[in-house]
């Protein structure tokens, strides 16, 4: 298949060409009570006992605790909630115990975001269907991929348009090559997209701020669906994220809104904190931040959930372990993590909520 000018192109020659169309959308932006405002979002790790079984009181525990760090918004049922590992029955339980345990604490504002991601679109139909059923908010979906080299030009667009159109709540796409053997959406493909009422916004996992620049610079002072917003509003904007704390500010200056970072699990309040110097105008602090962020960011980077959940237990009294067949780190490979989210968690600790 040739390449094509509306798919970035990754270095191991993976992009898939997608033509750039202007379809009419069926649907219309589902009804939220709770609007993406801009900060952090915390995409939570799962927590398990000993047989493997979900640790609710872990889960809602977690949750509360975020909220109540100061959080814009929580994301279950993603790569560092072992979505993969779970029956849908599970999937539910997750949802609803977090959006209940929310609610329970007083946070019922902060809004849910659900993975949904599926091969099939009637497949990521039914789970943005489950999400919302289960308390969810939106729908978090990566671009189909395992039967990639037979799509024609038009078929990623299509499949989130479908999704988009039959979705109960509004989604977001989730832009990550790595996880779709290197499928990556480029800006003429977002922007497209973010024009569909019921697609809210675009987490940039793929780490390029330059496109989150021009994806986010289409759509300032605009609605999603396509109309002037008023001067001071935020309702219906597409909503640019960083897909990682280690490029918060930079998210930001790019003309973000804000991060879904796994790293805020264990270090929410100094992503926050750098956000808040950036509003502020302090970039020389939140530059001092970021570099501290960075450098923590990427032990999670290197040792992905299973070291997050490592640090989780060793710095806050719980995580534990992963499902299997995800490794159990010991000894002296469970001390190089630890060592590795030393400065993180020393600043983390001293900052005040």
């Amino acid at each position: 298949m040739p390449p094509s000018a509306d798919f970035d192109h990754t270095p191991d020659g993976n992009g898939i060409a997608i033509s750039h169309s202007n379809g009419h959308h069926r649907g219309t932006m589902s009804q939220t009570t709770r609007p993406l405002v801009p900060g952090v979002y915390v995409p939570t790790v799962l927590f398990f006992d000993q047989d493997e079984e979900i640790d609710t009181a872990t889960v809602r525990r977690h949750a509360v605790h975020l909220a109540q760090e100061g959080v814009a918004g929580i994301a279950v049922q993603g790569s560092n909630g072992e979505a993969v590992h779970l029956t849908p029955k599970e999937r539910d339980t997750v949802t609803r115990e977090t959006r209940e345990a929310l609610d329970s604490a007083g946070f019922s504002s902060i809004p849910l975001i659900v993975g949904c991601g599926a091969e099939a679109t009637r497949q990521a139909i039914v789970l943005c269907k489950e999400a919302a059923a289960a308390g969810g908010d939106y729908a978090l979906i990566l671009p189909p991929s395992y039967y990639k080299g037979l799509f024609t030009s038009d078929s990623v667009k299509s499949f989130f348009k479908d999704v988009a159109d039959a979705s109960p709540i509004p989604i977001i796409l989730y832009n990550y090559p790595p996880a779709v053997g290197g499928l990556d959406l480029n800006s003429d493909v977002l922007i497209e997209l973010g024009h569909h009422p019921n697609i809210a916004g675009c987490k940039f996992t793929c780490a390029n701020t330059g496109k989150l620049a021009r994806v986010a610079a289409a759509f300032k002072g605009y609605a999603s669906n396509g109309k002037q917003a008023g001067a001071n509003s935020s309702a219906g904007k597409f909503v640019c994220f960083g897909g990682s704390g280690d490029f918060t500010l930079q998210t930001m200056i790019s003309g973000g809104q804000g991060i879904i970072g796994g790293i805020a699990n264990l270090a929410p309040k100094i992503c926050i904190q750098t956000m808040k110097y950036y509003d502020e105008g302090n970039i020389k602090e939140a530059q001092r931040l970021q570099d501290i962020l960075a450098r923590g960011d990427w032990a999670a980077i290197q040792t992905g959930l299973v070291g997050t959940k490592v640090a989780m237990q060793e710095y806050m009294g719980y995580g534990g372990w992963a499902r299997r067949p995800l490794p159990k780190p010991e000894g002296e490979e469970r001390r190089k993590i630890i060592e590795a989210f030393a400065e993180l968690m020393e600043f983390e600790n001293k900052l005040v909520a």
